[in-house]
């Protein structure tokens, strides 16, 4: 073999080396992600905007950011149709046949049902609803991604007692579906209405089902309630909006942070007239934060959405916090498992996610994130804007600003 000859191998070599370095599936481990969701049951546009948003957030760590230290995630997307069995026969399959890294579990009765499955298998979960029944102990392996709606219940509690103006102590109403998810607000409010000297003065349920609720409304008019504070999905709102019109009741309403997604704006013309409110524990457009940048990126790449939304927000705040849970396990325990997962999960301390939602802890005993919230306006034109600063109740001091 001739000189030239030799050389030419070592190089080939040499570059053969290089490119089984630099190759993806040499040295790169697949994260799985199984996500049960909502896509085709009742309130399924919340469902379908989480599943975008936590897609293209995962699409935007592998395109743009390489993965996670080298390492792709793959999200498989099961739908639950809003029923636990079925959610938890996909949480099944993602540990026994997929065998996940990590899950996203999606509405109050899925994550409950689901809780059990989890834990044996051991798999860490965030779950969509923040329903804090979900982490009653045991805690081990079940998160949400900011404050539960025990936070929607006392901050809304402690704006309504900011801004009424009597006589007499404010009247509330709690109008909410009859399932897991919409009673979750009842007992918090209860207790926290004592302890502010608001009075509620009716609590009102209906099957998620309902288009007409003019019955409702008339019970919440008869008991002189004020304020009516509501638990459901932007459907049903604006079903609670044509039937308080219908009798000529104009109440302040304010709801939990699940009262707008996309076809709410769409269906709710002449209908919202400015008059929701809502708890929001998260970034605006309008607060001009690095993580909004993030947002807008994922608007331009992928054009899923092209403005601010709610569901779309919390499904790209699902796929952060796996992102950072993936990113410490790596980074503190030398691979990305379930086990390394939960335990890297469990030393966030005030994990900063540019202002997109509030910093995140978890410990070993409080997988709840945090319990910081504010209160905005829903406006007809599908924008929203601040009418408190942020504050954690029943510590910190709301400040009306509008």
């Amino acid at each position: 073999m001739n000189r030239l000859n030799r050389i030419a191998l070592i190089t080939g070599g040499l570059l053969a080396a290089v490119c089984i370095a630099f190759s993806p599936a040499a040295y790169a481990k697949t994260i799985k992600v199984g996500a049960a969701i909502n896509l085709t049951g009742p309130a399924s546009t919340w469902g379908q905007y989480h599943a975008k948003g936590q897609q293209d957030y995962f699409r935007y760590v592998n395109e743009a950011k390489g993965g996670v230290k080298g390492n792709r995630i793959e999200m498989l997307t099961v739908d639950t149709a809003y029923k636990a069995p079925e959610a938890v026969a996909a949480v099944r399959k993602f540990a026994m046949q997929d065998k996940v890294d990590m899950i996203a579990t999606w509405s109050a009765a899925e994550g409950m049902q689901a809780k059990p499955l989890i834990q044996r298998f051991r798999i860490p979960a965030i779950n969509y609803s923040t329903a804090w029944e979900i982490l009653q102990p045991p805690v081990g392996y079940m998160y949400l991604p900011f404050g539960s709606y025990k936070l929607d219940c006392s901050a809304v509690l402690e704006y309504i007692k900011a801004v009424h103006k009597g006589p007499g102590k404010p009247k509330v109403g709690l109008l909410t579906y009859n399932n897991p998810y919409g009673r979750s607000i009842h007992n918090p409010t209860l207790e926290y209405a004592k302890k502010m000297n608001i009075e509620i003065v009716t609590i009102e349920e209906f099957p998620p089902q309902t288009v007409d609720l003019t019955t409702e409304m008339l019970r919440l008019k008869q008991k002189g309630a004020q304020y009516v504070f509501l638990q459901m999905l932007p459907a049903a709102i604006i079903s609670t909006l044509k039937s308080a019109d219908r009798i000529g009741y104009n109440p302040v309403f304010i709801g939990t942070w699940t009262s707008t997604d996309p076809d709410f704006f769409k269906n709710g013309k002449g209908l919202i007239r400015d008059r929701v409110k809502m708890q929001f524990a998260g970034g605006l457009p309008s607060d001009n934060l690095p993580g909004m940048k993030v947002m807008q990126e994922l608007w331009k790449r992928y054009k899923t959405v092209s403005s601010f939304d709610t569901a779309y927000w919390e499904g790209v705040v699902v796929g952060m916090i796996m992102e950072r849970a993936f990113l410490r396990a790596q980074e503190k325990y030398g691979k990305i498992t379930p086990e390394t997962i939960n335990k890297a999960m469990e030393t966030f301390r005030n994990e900063d996610f540019g202002g997109l939602v509030p910093s995140v802890t978890y410990t070993k005993d409080d997988h709840g994130a945090s319990f910081k919230g504010r209160i905005v306006q829903i406006h007809e034109d599908g924008t929203f804007s601040a009418l408190t600063n942020f504050f954690v109740p029943g510590k910190d001091k709301i400040k009306i600003l509008k």
